[in-house]
């Protein structure tokens, strides 16, 4: 008698985690309207909307968070408006979902660059040649970003006191 209550149970939670998992779309399938909003919102960043353009596609995460294009949008973008720290996190969301994504290596090695961090930048470059191979468009554009450096940044100059036949006139 224990035997079989026992053997219920178990076969009602195998049944109930079976039909659950039977339920689920798998990770491929994007929401229609999560996909439909990143177009809107792509093309609105070709419009030169970046504002718009980051509100559609942030809607289109809000629909489908499994949309890793739309995080490599986001990074985008968020390289465009010189936010080299939103575009890494960006980028880091998309790896999540897929590691060996190419795009989100490169774009994640050229926002370190910008940022200062060249030799994590170096890191994405040889997993991007590992994944593709030697000639490959990515690799010769994230290699290209790294020779070329993060960008110089504005500092304050230091202007010397005005001498004494300065100060006359």
């Amino acid at each position: 008698m224990r035997i079989t209550l026992v053997s219920a149970a178990a076969a009602l939670a195998l049944l109930s985690v079976s039909t659950s998992l039977y339920g689920q779309r798998a990770d491929d399938q994007i929401d229609a309207r999560s996909i439909a909003l990143l177009e809107r919102g792509k093309a609105a960043k070709a419009a030169g909307d970046l504002d718009g353009a980051n509100g559609l596609i942030e809607s289109a995460l809000a629909v489908d968070p499994r949309n890793r294009a739309a995080y490599i949008a986001l990074g985008e973008i968020a390289r465009v408006q010189g936010l080299p720290g939103k575009a890494i996190r960006m980028y880091r969301e998309a790896l999540t979902l897929e590691p060996n994504d190419i795009a989100a290596l490169r774009g994640q090695g050229e926002a370190m660059v910008q940022k200062g961090a060249v030799e994590r930048a170096k890191e994405n470059l040889a997993r991007v040649k590992t994944l593709c191979g030697n000639p490959c468009a990515d690799a010769t554009q994230l290699a290209a970003a790294i020779a070329k450096g993060p960008p110089a940044t504005a500092t304050a100059q230091v202007v010397p006191p005005p001498t004494a036949a300065e100060k006359k006139n």
